[in-house]
């Protein structure tokens, strides 16, 4: 079961992290997708382990690629980066399968 449409009642536009260039971080063309966004401080742990205070999060369709570094633009026009990007699939039992994203 994947998360209903009608909890998603936000949009957030994504620019997914490809990778560092001579140029400095390169980044895929911005998309615009529903989301549902929460804006609540906590503290995660990033790639590297180390803990990090995250001020928003964000859940998204399974699908919806949004690897750690990519650039979000939230409702109120703030843009974070990812810290962490978590698949959430309850392999078959009917729970809401989603991507959460925690934000800088």
């Amino acid at each position: 079961m994947v998360i209903p449409g009608w909890l998603l009642r936000h949009t957030v536009t994504i620019e997914a992290y490809e990778g560092d260039s001579a140029y400095g971080p390169q980044y895929a063309a911005p998309v615009t997708v529903r989301a549902f966004v929460e804006e609540k401080i906590r503290t995660v742990r990033d790639q590297r382990g180390e803990e990090v205070v995250a001020s928003t999060t964000v859940y998204l369709l399974p699908s919806q690629a949004c690897p750690p570094e990519s650039r979000v633009t939230t409702p109120s026009g703030r843009a974070a980066s990812v810290i962490t990007s978590a698949l959430h699939d309850g392999g078959g039992l009917p729970t809401p399968d989603h991507r959460e994203v925690t934000l800088t």
